[in-house]
């Protein structure tokens, strides 16, 4: 069972996440957009880890994920911080009034975050975007889940579709976001925001499984 200490922790290694992939999100985001990805990120998560530590940490679990959407939204530049930020905060709705997260309220958790990112973004599968990785992860977890699986096999299966997602992502020429300016030229490219979703995937993994 995830508790809202377990969320914390989460969010504490996804900003340690961010940093250390700062780098690499960057240059994948340079050969298709303006180079910032993973700066914006690796900026956006430390705000909301700093923010958490400075007691802004609400004991509810759907309050904390709402704080942290807050501080996405504000710091995050570029397309990631509406998108993320969104992701949180519906993120955050199915998990008020929660103290703890069974393995199928883990896999509402994504669903809701893919749905408000879908909503806000407009993007579809094979977009070329962040959704091309939480697709796949969030109905591997919801098959998981009516498997049977408990929290470490879903979150497993999850990581790795987002992966197979993400790697797809190479082929497909963008149709969404500044890549799409670039046409045909975009294939060949790993999107940067499938890429920064698998590592949200995977860091949950790790914290949770």
């Amino acid at each position: 069972m995830i508790s809202t200490e377990h969320m914390h922790a989460w969010i504490d290694a996804l900003q340690q996440t961010y940093r250390e992939n700062k780098v690499w999100l960057t240059e994948l985001d340079a050969a298709i957009g303006d180079a910032d990805h993973g700066i914006n990120m690796d900026r956006g998560f430390n705000a909301a880890r700093t923010a958490l530590a400075d007691g802004a940490c609400p004991a509810d679990m759907g309050e904390l994920l709402k704080a942290v959407a807050m501080m996405l939204i504000k710091t995050v530049g570029g397309a990631a911080g509406p998108l993320y930020g969104t992701f949180f905060l519906r993120a955050a709705a199915v998990c008020a009034g929660k103290a703890t997260l069974a393995p199928a309220d883990v896999a509402a958790l994504f669903e809701a975050g893919l749905g408000g990112v879908l909503q806000r973004g407009k993007a579809q599968l094979a977009d070329k975007t962040m959704v091309d990785a939480l697709t796949p992860a969030v109905e591997a977890m919801q098959q998981a889940v009516a498997g049977g699986a408990d929290m470490a096999a879903m979150l497993s299966a999850g990581v790795s579709a987002a992966q197979q997602g993400m790697a797809a992502t190479t082929a497909m020429q963008a149709r969404k976001g500044r890549a799409s300016y670039l046409g045909e030229r975009s294939i060949g490219h790993q999107d940067p925001g499938a890429s920064s979703a698998w590592l949200m995937v995977k860091t949950a993994a790790q914290v949770w499984g």
